[in-house]
């Protein structure tokens, strides 16, 4: 219920966020499962908002499973869709945990659906595909023993940066992997499973750029699409003003979670999830401050012309700010 109620919001949150969004092949996102998405991590839980936005029908997300400590944050992270995915770092006494979570999946398979599995089972912000986990191909071995027709999905997900609005988002799609791939793999377990990892990597190597975090003109040549003159000219003034309506509400609380999350790797994901519970709350303020000076249509009209001015701040600035 939840995720249903977060999923269009979250889409036009992103639709801020990004500048640019672009996907190679967008039929898959109508694909109907049993469906299992085998991605790259670069970028924390944004990873999946993203995809959740894009996929028409629902995507359940594994997720590492000390998220899930105290009883609130794992009933909120299940009404999100999101089942946790225990590490041997995270104590050896949770990883029997892991077979409910695969039993959840098998079912939801069974069910026809769609689940988020990220590979590489660590998140680092960078530009590289690191050695891949066999857990995807353990859960997709575990499907196809029970006769459930699952097929695999290999997306690569690259960001032009980790660290501000406006960024450009490219999702590279491969080719389904299936149990037919497989047919000479299927009486030995073992070599199943690094078949099926040889395979996801192999794909997923072509999927995910690899750029040096020195090399500006690889980077700037994959990412930048710069703004007509046109457009720059046309957003100008509601770019300025957007960002001068924003400027109260944005920067203190990008200086405060820069501080706090700017060595983790999850800066990216922590702003945007703050911006995205907030923001209401500073329209709402905002909108409510200037009926009282205004009166009431203006009122009404700021609250559904301030995330337009956004949208222009964020497609006129600058590709790659610092």
């Amino acid at each position: 219920m939840l995720y249903s109620l977060l999923k269009f919001p979250a889409k036009l949150a992103i639709k801020i966020y990004c500048k640019r969004l672009r996907i190679d092949k967008p039929d898959v996102l109508n694909y109907n499962g049993p469906l299992l998405l085998a991605c790259n991590h670069p970028n924390s839980f944004l990873d999946a908002i993203i995809l959740c936005t894009l996929f028409k029908k629902p995507i359940y997300s594994l997720a590492r499973g000390d998220a899930f400590k105290k009883n609130w944050a794992a009933n909120l992270l299940r009404q999100l869709n999101i089942l946790p995915v225990y590490r041997e770092r995270e104590g050896a006494e949770h990883l029997q945990k892991n077979y409910r979570t695969f039993d959840a999946c098998i079912d939801i398979f069974k069910h026809n659906g769609i689940v988020l599995i990220f590979s590489e089972a660590l998140c680092i912000n960078e530009w590289h595909l690191r050695p891949l986990k066999k857990g995807t191909a353990r859960l997709a071995v575990t499907a196809w023993q029970q006769n459930i027709p699952l097929q695999i999905l290999p997306i690569g997900i690259n960001y032009s940066d980790f660290k501000s609005f406006g960024k450009h988002v490219i999702i590279n799609t491969g080719e389904i992997i299936g149990k037919q791939n497989f047919a000479q793999s299927l009486q030995t377990d073992g070599i199943l499973l690094n078949d099926i990892t040889s395979n996801l990597q192999t794909q997923l190597s072509t999927l995910v750029y690899e750029i040096d975090a020195n090399d500006e003109v690889k980077h700037s040549s994959i990412f930048s699409t710069p703004l007509s003159y046109i457009k720059k000219y046309l957003l100008f003034l509601p770019a300025i003003i957007g960002w001068i309506i924003h400027l109260p509400f944005y920067f203190p609380l990008k200086n405060f979670i820069y501080k706090k999350a700017k060595h983790t790797g999850h800066y990216d994901s922590i702003i945007l999830g703050s911006c995205f519970l907030g923001y209401s709350f500073y329209l709402l303020f905002v909108s409510l401050l200037i009926l009282a000076v205004t009166g009431y249509w203006w009122g009404f009209t700021s609250f559904l012309i301030f995330p337009l001015l956004a949208l222009s701040w964020v497609q006129w600035k600058d590709d790659f700010p610092a």
